[in-house]
C-alpha cells in the first residue's frame, strides 16, 4: 500500500441492476501524482473512475479519497449553447463576477464568487498556454473536437488549482484527436499538480505519468513507474511464474509417477499374499495378521500419497493462476500474389496531384481532425463494383458509400482492384443475428468450415465462440472477428484500408492487430493518429491531407 494515497479501495465490488458484475473486490490505492490506469477492454476501469468520483456507489466496499474528485468521461456531451466558460465549470462564478463589476451588490453573487476573484484571468493564462481560444463567451460549437476535449481538460485543471477537485480523473482523453491535439495534451500532462489517474491506451501519454496501474481479474497492481517500465517488470515476473508452473508441474508428474509406482507395489504384494493363502504357506492366523497389517500399510501409504499429489496439483493451479494467458494472434494468411509495380489505388488531391499506391506498401495518411480522411476512403471505394471488406463483401453494393466518384472538391482517387478490404473506425458491419463462423463465410465463402474454424482459432477466436451470435460478443471479440473477416478472405484482398484501427483498443488488442497486420502481405492504407502503432507497421511512405484537401508524400 502506497505511504500517502489520495485514493484507497477497500474490497470494492459493484454489480449494474442485471446483476451482471463489473467489479469484484478491488482493493488497492492511487498515489499523489500521476498515474495511467490500464487494462483489457470490459475490466472496468472506466466503472471504478465513475465509483471514485462517486458517481456510482458500490454495491459492497469502500472509496476513500483525500478531498474531492473531478471526472471526465470519454465523451463529452454539450448544449449547443454552451460556452467556454460552461465547459470550463465558472460559468457561474463568472456571471456573479459581471454582476458584480456592473454594480450588481447582491450578496448572493459575493456567495458564488467565494475567494475567486481572479477566475477569469486564471482561465484565460491557462487556455494560452494550451494554445486554445481564450473566448469565455465564445460558443463552443465554434471548437473542434480537439480543442472542446483540450479545453475541458484545461477545466480540470482550473478547478483542481482551485481546489475544487483534488483528484482528477481523465478517462481515455485521447481518442478521436489528431496529433497536434495529443502533443497539446501531453504538454498539459507534463505540468500537471495534484493527483491525476489517466485511463489510457495511448503508449505516449502512458511514458509521462508517475505510475502505472494495471486492473485485470478483479485485482488491482501499481507500479512506481511509467508503462514501459511496468512492462518490463511484468515480463521479469511472467518469466519467474512461467518457470514456477513448469517447476510445479514437474513435481505434479513426479508425484504422479511414484503413486503410479506405489500402487504396482501394494497391488503385487497382494497377489503374493493370495499366492501364499492358496499354498497354505503359513497357518491361517498368520496369514490373516499379515493381510490386515499390509492392507493398514496400504491405506497409509494411498493416502499420504493421494496428499502429495493433491497438494502438487494445488501448486499448479496457483502456478497457472500467476501466468497469464494473453495469446497472440498468429496466422498463415493467403499470399495476395501483389507484384512490386502493380496498380493498386490512386489519390488525388484537390489541386489534382496524384499519388499511386503499388505493389505491397505501407502507408499512413494522416492530418488533423475533419480534413476528411475518412471521406477520402470512402471516396476510393465508391466506384469499386465488388469491394471485399468487414463491411462491404462481394454482392454487398447497396450497403457501400454512396460517394459519386465524379464529386467535386476535397481529395478523391480510384482503387484499381476489385481485391480490396475495408475495416472502418466503426466496427458495427457485422450483422447482430450471424453467428461468428457466418459472419467470417460471407468473405470467404469457399473455404471449408473447417478449415475457417482453424483459421479464425488463429485470431483468438476458439471453441464455442465460434459458434455464438454476434450480438453477444465483447467490443475486443467483435473487433477481432471483423478482422478475421478482413484477413480470411477468399481471395484475399490486395488493399487493406484502415481507418483508426486502433482507437477504443486496448493494449493487448493493439498489439493482435500489429501481429495479424504483420503477417499480411499486400498493401495497406491507414489513417490513424496513433504514432506509436504506425511506428510498428514499417511504413513504406506517410501521405498528410491538410484542409485544403492537399495531398503531399514523405517517404521513410
Amino acid at each position: 500500500m502506497l505511504s500517502n494515497p489520495s485514493v484507497v479501495l477497500h474490497d470494492v465490488s459493484f454489480a449494474w441492476p442485471d446483476g451482471a458484475v463489473a467489479l469484484d473486490r478491488v482493493s488497492g490505492a492511487f498515489g499523489r501524482g500521476r498515474t495511467g490506469l490500464t487494462g483489457l477492454n470490459g475490466a472496468g476501469k472506466s466503472t471504478l473512475l465513475r465509483l471514485i468520483a462517486g458517481l456510482l456507489t458500490p454495491t459492497s466496499g469502500k472509496v476513500a479519497l483525500s478531498g474531492t474528485a473531478d471526472y471526465l468521461p470519454q465523451r463529452i456531451t454539450l448544449d449547443v449553447d454552451a460556452t467556454v466558460a460552461d465547459l470550463l465549470g465558472v460559468a457561474p462564478v463568472v456571471r456573479a463576477l459581471r454582476a458584480i463589476e456592473s454594480g450588481d451588490v447582491d450578496v448572493a453573487h459575493f456567495d458564488v464568487v467565494g475567494d475567486d476573484w481572479d477566475v477569469e484571468e486564471r482561465a484565460v493564462a491557462l487556455l494560452s498556454a494550451a494554445g486554445l481560444p481564450t473566448g469565455l463567451d465564445r460558443s463552443v460549437a465554434t471548437l473542434s473536437g480537439g480543442e472542446t476535449m483540450l479545453t475541458a481538460i484545461t477545466g480540470v485543471r482550473l478547478r483542481q488549482a482551485s481546489g475544487g477537485g483534488a483528484v482528477a480523473l481523465l478517462d481515455e482523453p485521447t481518442n478521436n484527436l489528431d496529433g497536434e491535439a495529443r502533443e497539446r495534451l501531453y504538454e498539459l500532462v507534463r505540468g500537471w499538480r495534484g493527483t491525476l489517474v489517466v485511463v489510457s491506451h495511448d503508449l505516449a501519454l502512458l511514458e509521462l505519468l508517475d505510475e502505472t496501474a494495471e486492473l485485470r481479474a478483479g485485482s488491482l497492481t501499481t507500479f512506481g513507474g511509467p508503462y514501459s517500465a511496468y512492462r518490463e517488470w511484468l515480463e521479469g515476473q511472467q518469466e519467474s511464474a512461467a518457470q514456477a508452473l513448469r517447476s510445479a508441474e514437474q513435481t505434479l508428474r513426479r508425484e504422479k509417477r511414484q503413486r503410479i509406482e506405489a500402487e504396482e507395489r501394494i497391488a503385487h504384494s497382494e497377489r503374493k499374499g493370495r499366492k501364499d493363502a492358496a499354498n497354505s504357506k503359513y497357518v491361517k492366523a498368520v496369514i490373516n495378521d499379515r493381510r490386515n497389517s499390509a492392507e493398514k500399510s496400504a491405506g497409509s501409504r494411498r493416502g499420504m500419497l493421494d496428499d502429495k499429489v493433491d497438494a502438487a496439483r494445488a501448486a499448479v493451479d496457483l502456478a497457472e493462476r500467476a501466468v497469464r494467458d494473453d495469446d497472440r494472434i498468429s496466422v498463415d494468411l493467403p499470399d495476395p500474389q501483389v507484384p512490386a509495380g502493380r496498380r493498386l489505388a490512386v489519390l488525388r488531391g484537390a489541386d489534382g496531384r496524384e499519388i499511386v499506391v503499388q505493389g505491397p506498401e505501407r502507408i499512413a495518411l494522416r492530418g488533423p481532425n475533419g480534413v476528411g480522411k475518412t471521406t477520402l476512403l470512402e471516396r476510393l471505394l465508391a466506384p469499386t463494383p465488388a469491394p471485399l471488406s468487414a463491411g462491404y463483401l462481394r454482392g454487398e453494393t447497396d450497403s457501400a458509400p454512396q460517394i459519386p466518384s465524379t464529386q467535386r472538391g476535397g481529395a478523391g482517387g480510384e482503387v484499381l482492384t476489385e481485391l480490396v478490404g475495408y475495416l472502418p473506425q466503426r466496427v458495427d458491419v457485422l450483422s447482430d443475428d450471424s453467428s461468428v463462423l457466418d459472419a467470417v463465410r460471407e468473405g470467404a465463402p469457399h473455404v471449408p468450415p473447417g478449415e475457417l474454424r482453424n483459421r479464425l482459432a488463429r485470431f483468438l477466436v476458439r471453441g464455442a465462440a465460434v459458434d455464438r451470435p454476434v450480438a453477444t460478443l465483447s467490443g475486443g471479440e467483435r473487433f477481432r472477428v471483423a478482422l478475421a473477416r478482413l484477413l480470411l478472405a477468399d481471395p484475399p484482398a490486395q488493399l487493406l484500408m484502415l481507418d483508426e484501427p486502433t482507437n477504443n483498443l486496448d493494449i493487448a488488442s493493439t498489439d493482435q492487430l500489429v501481429d495479424a497486420l504483420t503477417a499480411y502481405r499486400g498493401a495497406l492504407l491507414v489513417v490513424s493518429h496513433d504514432g506509436a502503432f504506425l511506428d510498428r507497421l514499417g511504413l513504406d511512405a506517410e501521405i498528410r491531407l491538410d484542409a485544403a484537401g492537399n495531398l503531399t508524400e514523405m517517404r521513410r
